[in-house]
């Protein structure tokens, strides 16, 4: 006669599921010193984020607070049909392209310069860092007084010092405004550009630019058909960064020329309707589209980080 002996019952699932508690505990203390930073960003960031949207939802003139009324999407139409906000919005786009572009090119220079090694390369590198560190309003006032002036201006002591007293002394702002404030924030914004390509240029593989001379090819060989496809991710980076920055720019518009001469781009434009004509409503509908805009530009930088880290985790 046999005697069936009760096996006990498993305690796999009971481990199993301890494991996954002590994981998500780890996981939660682990993140926990990050929670007063998270809620502080949200606290600065998304609640007057969300008060805008609110308040762009209104009709709300400052000077009549008590004639405000909800109505809804309105001020969205208006913003897109009001023919100053629609020219604000092609200087934005002229100012930023231009920009970009400029101190692309001028970046790849500067940092193809300085991929070489040669005496002082520390030294110059960090000069040619020191504009990106100024304060922006400090940059445009050095371009608006120390350059631009046209009685004590650098550029016009040039010019008479080449052409004597018969040379002209033009008056920069007030001539080409668009360029005077172009001029300033390439000269910026040109140090971004170059450290980033520099990271681009210095990361290449050393072996395959040696195979590629020992095969005979040139400078320029090497350059198109190495550096240049390697360059791409970081010119893509480089590129929606400082569009970025640079459709939110305010400070070179205000200091240089106070928005006008056709200058006023979207950020000076929201500062106008919302400080100048008083209404909340339109300049908060502004702004959200504004910060929309943004976002699309960065969810496109994140992609192109991410690429980049892939690229380079693929490499090691």
């Amino acid at each position: 006669m046999t005697t069936a002996t009760a096996t006990p019952p498993s305690t796999a699932p009971d481990r199993s599921g301890e494991a996954a508690a002590r994981s998500r505990l780890r996981a939660w203390a682990t993140r926990a010193p990050l929670l007063p930073a998270l809620i502080f960003m949200i606290v600065v960031t998304q609640l007057p984020f969300v008060a805008t949207l609110v308040i762009s939802l209104f009709d709300w003139n400052a000077l009549y607070p008590d004639a405000r009324s909800f109505t809804w999407f309105s001020n969205y139409g208006d913003v897109l049909s009001d023919p100053d906000l629609r020219k604000s919005v092609l200087t934005t786009i002229v100012l930023t392209v231009s920009v970009v572009l400029v101190s692309l090119v001028l970046g790849l220079c500067l940092a193809l310069l300085l991929d070489r090694k040669f005496p002082g390369r520390g030294l110059v590198r960090t000069l040619l860092i020191a504009p990106f560190l100024l304060v922006p309003v400090a940059a445009a006032l050095l371009w608006k007084h120390v350059l631009f002036n046209p009685e004590y201006g650098l550029f016009n002591g040039l010019l008479h010092w080449v052409g004597g007293d018969g040379a002209p002394q033009p008056d920069w702002v007030s001539n080409t405004p668009l360029i005077a404030v172009e001029a300033s924030l390439v000269w910026q914004w040109t140090p971004f550009m170059m450290l980033i390509l520099l990271a681009g240029l210095q990361s290449r593989s050393p072996e395959l630019i040696e195979a590629a001379r020992m095969d005979g090819a040139g400078a320029w060989q090497i350059f198109r058909h190495l550096t240049l496809p390697h360059l791409r991710r970081y010119l893509e980076l480089g590129a929606l960064l400082g569009s970025i920055y640079i459709v939110q720019n305010f400070d070179a518009v205000f200091t240089l020329t106070s928005g006008g001469l056709g200058t006023a781009n979207l950020p000076y434009t929201v500062y106008q309707t919302f400080y100048q004509a008083h209404e909340n409503g339109l300049a908060s509908a502004a702004g959200v589209l504004v910060v929309i805009g943004s976002l699309i530009l960065a969810t496109f930088v994140l992609r192109v980080v991410s690429s980049l880290f892939r690229e380079e985790v693929g490499r090691s």
